[in-house]
């Protein structure tokens, strides 16, 4: 893991010309290469060569990195001063962990995630307890929760940014899965299918505030290592199921 990530307090100097907002983003954007959903073990997902044992342990591994989303996000807002970006942020805890407001009730994404595991076959109690949860998994998601707790909050925003790349990666899922793997409820892809609209107005409120905080090109180029760190972080994930699944050829 860099330092200079890991040690947020450590800045580049100062140098260049800033790149345009509309350059900045397009070089965000592209990092989009490195997203994890050109990943072998995803790819396998995607092609439909996955035995029910590789979608179940990607199913049970990922529910990890979905319970941390929450707490990743409360630690955003507990280093946030601004209360106009906490009121916005806060949508992302609700979406996953669930409410009751007003009348107004949603499971949320974990819930929708616990039915995506029992439509594979997976007992809901044995994704909850994490038994099934490998080493490299575990790493790799609680760096990222450490990183968002101890990086400055505009830091941890950029680092969501991963989300300029997952509406494809969903309707990919949305797409070939019903074919490829008839054996799994359609309901169960929900989750899946929440996501699609709820990425595309996280990705609004992250960009704005990374477009408007990372001003300099010393920090613009921060923020290109910040997303790359976030980058290898789901390419880690998708490494460690490899490793322990296997990939079909």
């Amino acid at each position: 893991m860099r330092a200079d990530l890991i040690h947020p307090e450590r800045h580049p100097a100062d140098g260049g010309t800033p790149w345009s907002r509309e350059d900045f983003e397009a070089r965000l954007r592209e990092r989009g290469r490195a997203y994890h959903i050109h990943h072998p073990y995803n790819r396998m997902l995607s092609e439909g060569r996955a035995t029910p044992e590789q979608v179940r342990g990607w199913v049970a591994n990922r529910y990890y990195y979905q319970i941390a989303i929450p707490i990743k996000d409360a630690a955003v807002l507990s280093n946030c001063p601004d209360p106009a970006v906490r009121r916005g942020w806060v949508q992302r805890i609700l979406d996953h962990d669930g409410f009751e407001i007003g009348g107004v009730r949603d499971a949320g994404g974990i819930e929708a995630w616990l039915r995506l595991a029992e439509a594979v076959g997976l007992a809901r109690e044995e994704v909850q307890d994490l038994r099934h949860v490998v080493p490299g998994v575990r790493f790799a998601v609680d760096a990222y929760v450490n990183f968002a707790r101890r990086a400055p909050w505009q830091e941890a925003v950029c680092s969501s940014l991963t989300e300029l790349f997952a509406p494809e990666i969903h309707r990919q899922r949305l797409a070939t899965w019903p074919g490829h793997y008839p054996w799994i409820d359609a309901e169960g892809l929900a989750y899946f299918r929440n996501r699609l609209g709820q990425a595309r107005r996280d990705v609004e409120q992250g960009l704005q505030v990374t477009l408007d905080h990372f001003s300099t090109r010393a920090l613009q180029e921060r923020a290109l290592e910040i997303l790359q760190f976030k980058l290898d972080i789901l390419w880690s994930l998708s490494d460690a199921l490899a490793t322990r699944y296997g990939v079909a050829a």
